[in-house]
């Protein structure tokens, strides 16, 4: 695979990764039950089933995802993200985009959705191999974006 566009989704998975990684470094962890406090219910063996309109939200963008991918349009990446990207970013990464040539993407099955957090695992092929990308998703004032 190109290098450039390996750089690319290296850099973006990072990134990701990194906001995600600082989620759950914040989120409270709660504290440990007391010695004199009842036992907790046993939690149930199955989680409760996404939210039908989440689902599709997740899906819609997992497929913008790939589209933006494949058509090497960063502008469009960059209305997916949970923050406005700047000027900069976005043209470096038209470059890299650029440089790799003609990509195909595509989803290696459907987005794993867990609350309000979800990835989808996007399989890149170009002239220089292939690349399986796992995109962090994350809901944000009611809107599905990625993190970053």
């Amino acid at each position: 695979m190109n290098r450039a566009l390996t750089a690319g989704l290296v850099l973006l998975g990072v990134a990701a990764a990194g906001v995600v990684l600082g989620l759950v470094l914040v989120a409270p962890s709660g504290s440990p039950p007391a010695a004199s406090s009842p036992p907790a219910p046993p939690r149930p063996s199955a989680p409760a089933a996404p939210d039908a309109a989440d689902t599709a939200a997740v899906a819609v963008l997992a497929r913008a995802i790939v589209d933006a991918i494949t058509r090497h349009d960063s502008a469009a990446f960059g209305k997916l993200t949970c923050r406005p990207q700047s000027t900069e970013a976005l043209a470096g990464l038209q470059r890299t985009w650029d440089a790799a040539g003609p990509v195909t993407a595509k989803l290696t099955g459907p987005p794993e959705l867990r609350g309000e957090s979800a990835t989808a695992k996007v399989h890149v092929e170009a002239a220089g191999g292939t690349k399986d990308t796992p995109f962090p998703l994350h809901k944000e004032n009611g809107r599905w974006c990625v993190p970053g």
